[in-house]
């Protein structure tokens, strides 16, 4: 489940796939994919600041998620579209790692990206920064980790 959980991080929001135009919540911004028994769906709301929940049902049965929150710390020297830019970049450095968790930093000319997480897909903790100098800039915070009837 866990490789199946990075394939699909990657080939979705970091790959630049848009959501289509319908949504399974008003005013969510969903995104799919899926293979053979395995079905991924993250759904956000918002945009600079925004909360959402990633799913990962097998079977039509939901067995992992994963919920955040991010937004951007200091709107004066960085917006959303520079957070966007990083974010995917880093992210598309960590999947080819064939992970999603643990301690990963990565630097691009726009800011730093730092992501610490504590367990495993199983269930974990994490939080990501993006850092301009000593200036933390924008920060998500996430969790989750299996479902189990």
């Amino acid at each position: 489940m866990e490789s199946f959980i990075i394939e699909a991080k990657g080939v979705t929001y970091v790959s630049g796939k848009v959501p289509p135009p319908s949504a399974s919540r008003t005013g969510a911004k969903d995104i799919s994919y899926e293979r053979g028994r395995f079905r991924y769906l993250d759904s956000h709301f918002g945009g600079t600041d925004f909360l959402g929940q990633e799913v990962v049902w097998q079977d039509e049965i939901p067995v992992w998620a994963m919920n955040y929150y991010g937004r951007i710390l200091d709107a004066e020297r960085f917006d959303g579209g520079r957070a966007g830019t990083v974010i995917k970049q880093a992210l598309t450095a960590l999947y080819q790692e064939k992970r999603f968790l643990g301690g990963f930093t990565y630097l691009h000319p726009l800011g730093e990206y730092v992501d610490q997480s504590v367990g495993d897909y199983r269930s974990f903790l994490g939080i990501e920064r993006i850092r301009m100098g000593e200036r933390v800039v924008y920060q998500l915070d996430y969790q989750g980790g299996l479902i189990k009837p």
